[in-house]
């Protein structure tokens, strides 16, 4: 075989550096626009466009019967798609995940992988169909909206975009790695996301910043938590930046006063398996300490990760080993690259926007047009036909003298029908019911319409802010059909000046402490109002031998102050108080703070800041002092000295006043004194007292400090239960350091004093006895009486029982009381001496004085 040689003419001289780029240049495009890249339109690649196409002209609409995964398969690869039938199953099951997209476009039936990275099923078991969105980015593309071109063999015609009516590119946003380029946009909410359409129309100038109230941030499908407004400001004005975002989680209590981490809510696109995985390997690696069990416990109901802390585990510091070593904390790189005018280019949020509308503009002109040009064509032939009808014996006449239908076709042309060709050949086809009087009705009627649609859209061509508001309305639409709340919660602080209360909502809390040292956090509407004399409702898994002992009631944003016999002082947030069910044990307040195991919490005070002026220190043998409430403002973990105390003496009270305060001082044998906090000189924090007040014989000790409260009353409690509320102008001021007048008169049937509070008429009393009952009354349903008396029941404590310490609900800063969802909560006291149990006939969970309480 000879070979023919090459002429002259077709050889040209090139450098292989130019030929290089070239071809290079010409093959990262192909994979750039072809393949890897979003265009800015429908926010879809070639692929998932494919798909979408190819399914809608399988019929696999939204509510229409599933179809294997192989046959959508194989119709995008034979007509469309020839790049293998393993990338395109990829991208249908990406876009079936609800982890992976934020608003699903194909409607998975089947095992299609999940979020612990488990591979889906094998495309001939599975099978899908479209969903409502999917439906909607299709919506319309029958009426000439988009360009078509050729399929790969030039056989066929697939659209080069698709006509959607939702903004894809942002509520689902989009990844890929192109040649040299990359785009990793996050989704978005799709509300947020059309009211940001609504309000570009309204206002073209809007500027980003505005655009950003309306559009919060990111929404990723996983949930979790971004820090940081500032750095999506900044993203969305540049079109790049990072996120960070973390998981979402709270402490539980478990079983035995164990705490434990719950995450709820993973980071956008994190491995579960491998995130639980991490952590185990940190663990025995010892990285990570105070982790005693871990375990998942998700399921078809939600996400679940038990990180079960060991006694000494601090929840704070586990957590923050856990964000910096795991992919519990993650930083979203987002790089908003599209195709724009097929071009890729990084676009701010305010440019992705402009050019969804642009295109819905061109989609919803050309949608308009092929409507006109349709109703034009049928009114059109509607005029021939009514015009027949006008003249129908000269055109049946004309008809039955023609001798074909070619003839009769241009007989009807001619005069006195003058009617065209289409109209004609309309008469010609025209049934003989037609010529009824409905039917004739129905035609006037269907001309009529098509008369006000072709001036409705002609008048809306003409107009181009009308188009607009056209489609305002269509995107308030889709927000009405498939809007929903966010997923991501967006916190304000940057992560590093973030703290844990901000993901706290302000909540009125009950916290009590036992003599054991169980500490706990319950919402104050667990424990619903009784009426005096009740005997309440359990609050607490009381062991043999311990009882609560203090209580606080507080916000959760409130800085606790737990003050010890010993004189020391600890700091709180509320909300590091794990929070537990009304009948919980507690933590251990050792898990807590760094108390010693022989140390013995006495005070604790709630403070919203501290700017209030001095805090009172009492002690058990009537010492008292004043110092600034600012020194206690910064208290290190291993806490600090509050009180110089004296020998055998311990530091029992605390609470907060001013200089224009008066404070008593009230003793278990039923004495109290009153004096001026101005009288105390202001101490520092580690100087000790002064006396107080003078205590009768050496089994007498301070069970009270108050402060006077202008129109409030002394309300003071005995151990037996019986309480009494006396004005606070029946005890006269008294220089510090006598012995008193009379508060409460002690005998054997009331037992000693045990606490004493300053009460208004509105305000609310929870009392807890030593067995761990606690019951909730108003105050006003305590008798007011004289100094000297031993007062009503207030709790009805069993023979083996008394009451341990009271504290009081100020309804003014707590919400309305409401019942718990807990059976167990829903215990109501009726009359004095009702238990509390409920269902007990009358219907209103009331029962008659002396009533037992039912067995918990």
């Amino acid at each position: 075989m000879t070979s023919t040689p090459l002429e002259a003419g077709n050889i040209r001289p090139i450098r292989i550096e130019d030929e290089m780029r070239a071809s290079y240049v010409d093959y990262a495009m192909s994979v750039n626009v072809a393949r890897a890249i979003p265009d800015v339109r429908d926010g879809l690649k070639p692929v998932q466009r494919r798909i979408l196409y190819a399914m809608s002209e399988l019929n696999l609409a939204a509510g229409n019967p599933y179809k294997k995964c192989a046959t959508v398969v194989g119709e995008v690869m034979g007509k469309w798609h020839p790049h293998g039938d393993t990338p395109i199953y990829d991208a249908l099951v990406r876009m079936a995940q609800d982890f992976a997209q934020r608003y699903p476009l194909v409607d998975g039936q089947g095992n299609f992988g999940s979020i612990d990275g488990d591979p889906p099923a094998a495309m001939r078991y599975t099978e899908a169909r479209m969903t409502g969105i999917s439906s909607e980015i299709l919506a319309d593309i029958e009426k000439n909206t988009v360009n078509f071109q050729s399929n790969f063999s030039d056989s066929l015609q697939e659209p080069m975009v698709l006509p959607s009516r939702v903004p894809n590119l942002l509520i689902n946003g989009a990844s890929g790695i192109g040649v040299s380029l990359a785009t990793n946009i996050p989704p978005h909410n799709l509300s947020e996301v059309c009211d940001a359409v609504s309000a570009i129309i309204e206002n073209p100038d809007i500027a980003t910043d505005d655009l950003t109230n309306i559009i919060k941030g990111p929404d990723f499908p996983t949930g979790g938590i971004i820090f940081g407004r500032q750095a999506i400001k900044q993203t969305y004005a540049d079109g790049r930046g990072r996120i960070v975002v973390r998981a979402r989680s709270h402490v539980e209590e478990i079983r035995n006063g164990r705490a434990a981490i719950i995450v709820t809510e993973v980071p956008y696109q994190v491995n579960k398996a491998a995130l639980v995985a991490r952590i185990a390997d940190l663990v025995k690696q010892r990285k990570i300490d105070g982790i005693s069990d871990l375990r998942d416990e998700s399921d078809r109901h939600g996400m679940r990760i038990v990180i079960e802390l060991s006694r000494g585990g601090q929840a704070r510091a586990v957590l923050n080993s856990l964000y910096k070593h795991t992919s519990m904390q993650t930083t979203f790189a987002v790089n908003m690259l599209a195709l724009v005018d097929r071009e890729p280019r990084t676009i701010r949020l305010k440019t992705a926007l402009e050019a969804y509308i642009d295109f819905r503009r061109e989609v919803v002109r050309r949608r308009s047009e092929f409507d006109l040009e349709k109703a034009r064509d049928r009114a059109h032939i509607l005029e021939g036909l009514l015009k027949a009808i006008d003249q129908l014996d000269a055109v049946i006449a004309t008809i039955r003298a023609s001798a074909s239908a070619d003839a009769a076709r241009t007989a009807l042309q001619q005069q006195p029908f003058g009617l065209s060709e289409r109209q004609a050949q309309a008469v010609l086809d025209m049934q003989l019911r037609r010529l009824a009087a409905l039917e004739r009705k129905r035609l006037e009627d269907e001309y009529a319409a098509l008369i006000q649609e072709i001036n409705y859209l002609e008048d809306l061509l003409a107009n181009p802010r009308k188009m607009d508001f056209l489609i305002k309305e269509e995107t308030i639409e889709m927000k009405k059909l498939h809007g929903d709340e966010r997923k991501t919660q967006i916190v304000e602080q940057e992560v590093e000046d973030f703290s844990e209360e901000d993901l706290v909502p302000h909540q009125e809390v009950l916290i009590t402490l036992t003599n054991r040292g169980y500490i706990k956090r319950v919402p104050l509407e667990t424990y619903r109002p009784q009426h005096r004399g009740g005997r309440g409702i359990r609050g607490g898994d009381i062991r043999e031998a311990d009882a609560i002992r203090r209580m606080v009631v507080a916000d959760t944003h409130d800085y606790l102050l737990f003050f010890t016999d010993r004189g020391r002082v600890f700091q709180l947030r509320a909300h590091e108080v794990p929070d537990s069910s009304r009948i919980a044990r507690g933590t251990p307040i050792v898990n807590l703070i760094e108390i010693e195991p022989t140390e013995l919490i006495t005070a604790v005070v709630g403070t919203p800041n501290f700017e209030q002026a001095f805090m009172l220190l009492a002690t058990k043998q009537g010492e008292i002092k004043k110092t600034p409430l600012k020194e206690f403002e910064s208290v290190r973990r291993a806490g600090l000295i509050s009180m110089g105390l004296e020998d055998g003496d311990e530091l029992v009270f605390a609470r907060l006043a001013s200089d224009d305060d008066d404070v008593m001082l009230v003793s278990t044998q039923g004495k109290a004194i009153r004096f001026t906090v101005k009288e105390l000189r202001s101490a520092s924090r580690t100087s000790g007292g002064v006396r107080g007040m003078k205590l009768q014989g050496a089994d007498d000790q301070i069970v009270a400090m108050e402060t006077v409260v202008p129109n409030a009353m002394l309300l003071t409690l005995s151990e037996t239960g019986l309480g009494k509320r006396t004005d606070f102008e029946e005890y006269p001021r008294h220089s510090r350091g006598g012995q008193g007048v009379v508060t409460h008169n002690v005998t054997a049937r009331t037992g000693r004093v045990v606490a004493a509070r300053a009460v208004m008429p509105d305000y609310e009393l929870m009392v807890v006895s030593q067995s761990g009952i606690v019951m909730r009354t108003t105050v006003d349903s305590v008798s007011k009486v004289g100094r000297s008396a031993q007062g009503v029941h207030v709790m009805n404590v069993g023979a083996n029982d008394g009451v341990a310490g009271m504290e009081i609900v100020d309804l003014s800063k707590a919400p309305p009381a409401v019942i718990n969802n807990d059976p167990a909560a829903d215990l109501t006291i009726g009359t004095d001496g009702g238990d509390g149990a409920s269902g007990n006939g009358n219907g209103n969970g009331r029962n008659p004085r002396g009533g037992r309480s039912r067995k918990k």
